[in-house]
Order: C-alpha cells, then sequence, then structure tokens
C-alpha cells in the first residue's frame, strides 16, 4: 500500500485546519493511501515531518497551513535523496507558492484536485542552512514586515504588509550593498532587494511575470530609490508586470548570488526572518516534485 503524510498546523487559516482535516484524510485514503497524521505543535516541526517522510520512502507529502508551514514542509523535502510527490492546501495570509503552482486558494478545491492532476518538479533557492521558495527580500522595508502583527494579518491580509512597508519607505535608510551575481558585480546605495523563484510574491502575480517554477533562475530585483514618490511609480509598475522597465530598479537573473552590506541586515525568507549579511544565495534547479492541479498550465 501507498503511504501518505499528512502535516497540519492546526493554528492555521483562523483555525480552520480543524475544518478540513477530516476531508484531506478521507481523499488521500480514497486514493489508496495508508495515512500518518502529523500536526505541528512549534517551529521546525513541519521540517522534521518531511525529512522523516524522506527518510521513510513515503509516496506523498501533503502539507496544510500558511506559508511559513509550507516553507518548513519544503525545507524538509530539500536535498534529500528520495523525494515524494509533495502538494498543499493554502491556508495562509498571501499563499504565494500555491498561487505559483495553481493550487486553489480555496482549501475544498484544493483538496479535491489532489485526486487528479500531473506533476512537475520545480526551483527552490537555498542560503545558508534555510530554503524558500518564493521570494527573499533585504532592507527596512522587508524588515518592516515583522512588524505586522496576527491580528493585522487576519483582518487585513496581504495589504497588513503593504501599510507597515509604506511606513517604512518614509525613513531615509539606504543600506550600501555589493552584491555578486553571474553577470559580475554591483555596488551602490539601495533601500530594497528582492530575490524571487516565482512570478507570484507578497501575493502580487506580476513581480517576475518572466519566472518560471523551473527555469533555474533567481531574479534579482535592485530597487535604488524609494522615496515616496519613486515608490508610487514602482507599486504601478508592479501591479502591471512592469517593474523591469522602471528607472530604479536594477534587474538581474542569475543562477547564484552573493550579497554584503556595510552593517549586518537581516533578510525575510518567504515572508519570515531570515539569516543576516553577508551570505551566498543558489538555485537548486527542478528539485521538488510538486503535485500540479487539473487543467493547470503552470509557468
Amino acid at each position: 500500500m501507498k503511504n501518505a503524510m499528512f502535516i497540519l498546523n492546526p493554528s492555521a487559516g483562523k483555525e480552520k485546519a480543524a475544518d478540513y482535516r477530516l476531508d484531506v484524510q478521507f481523499t488521500l485514503e480514497q486514493m489508496g493511501y495508508m495515512v500518518d497524521t502529523r500536526e505541528t505543535e512549534g517551529k521546525g516541526d513541519a521540517t522534521r515531518f518531511a525529512r522523516e517522510a524522506c527518510d521513510k520512502k513515503y509516496d506523498f507529502v501533503v502539507a496544510m497551513g500558511g506559508d511559513g508551514t509550507i516553507n518548513e514542509a519544503v525545507s524538509g523535502l530539500a536535498e534529500q535523496e528520495h523525494q515524494p510527490l509533495f502538494s498543499l492546501i493554502p491556508l495562509g495570509t498571501v499563499n504565494d507558492f500555491a498561487r505559483a503552482l495553481g493550487v486553489s486558494l480555496d482549501p475544498a478545491e484544493a483538496i479535491e484536485a489532489l485526486k487528479t492532476g500531473s506533476e512537475k518538479w520545480v526551483d527552490i533557492a537555498k542560503v545558508g542552512k534555510q530554503y524558500f521558495m518564493n521570494i527573499l527580500a533585504i532592507g527596512q522595508i522587508a524588515e518592516s514586515t515583522y512588524e505586522v502583527t496576527p491580528e493585522q494579518k487576519t483582518k487585513l491580509g496581504a495589504f497588513a504588509y503593504f501599510i507597515e512597508g509604506l511606513k517604512a519607505i518614509t525613513e531615509d535608510a539606504e543600506m550600501f550593498f555589493e552584491i555578486e551575481h553571474d553577470h559580475g558585480v554591483w555596488k551602490g546605495e539601495a533601500k530594497l532587494v528582492l530575490v524571487a523563484l516565482t512570478n507570484s510574491v507578497g501575493g502580487f502575480e506580476k513581480l517576475a511575470p518572466e519566472a518560471l517554477t523551473d527555469d533555474g533562475l533567481l531574479h534579482l530585483y535592485i530597487v535604488k530609490n524609494a522615496a515616496l514618490p519613486a515608490f508610487i511609480r514602482i507599486a504601478g509598475a508592479l501591479l502591471i508586470g512592469k517593474l523591469e522597465q522602471d528607472p530604479a530598479v536594477e534587474v538581474v537573473h542569475t543562477t547564484k548570488v552573493s550579497i554584503n552590506t556595510s552593517n549586518p541586515l537581516s533578510c525575510n525568507i518567504d515572508g519570515d526572518e531570515g539569516c543576516a549579511t553577508p551570505f551566498q544565495i543558489e538555485v537548486l534547479p527542478r528539485h521538488i516534485r510538486a503535485h500540479i492541479p487539473p487543467d493547470v498550465e503552470v509557468k
């Protein structure tokens, strides 16, 4: 009999995980899997569970929760010899990886889609000992997202991050960056540096419209001037997928990037606090065996 591990964060989605738990278990059993259900209780649990699924050579891993839970589960699968099929049921505020894979943001629809579809090997990235699937951000705007409370996320969703970012850009906090990539070195003052893997970042599905889930590339955006007037212009370019054309934004497509700053600066990895500069980022091409819902054409 095939084995599946179902990893869920019981507090995700305003604690809606309990409403869908039995549906996921029943669906997987209908598909012929023996289901091993694990509930997270703290940081790192989903990573540990997913790694155990690899060690035991499980056939399928399904994670249900917010972006943090999904990131942890994928981190547990990363660089393991055995790669189970992976899917997710999104219950988060932003759900970038679900958007990139074409997974419905409606949990009931996402559960139903487990029954059919196809698989695709997709990229992830590694920075230090951490992994990410969507975005790494550095700068005061990125650090401001740590100020978003769970209550704000519940009430305002992704707009809560926008509000905190707007507060941050009014402060004069440009930092000197030295960024080495495949094509050379960039040095200068910047307010924000983004390293994207997919076309969906922070709920915006046009930040990196050219990004493919399996192109083997990191898409680097250096925002050189993010004073309020420039920020408004950049935000408009972001909404229509024209960020590369903004004069205040330097864009590089690369397989690896090293970032150093004049003072140590923490990065934001898929919405959570990550390591501090200096560090190196590398893409792990076609690394995760993802389940793709039926009738979805994933970039």
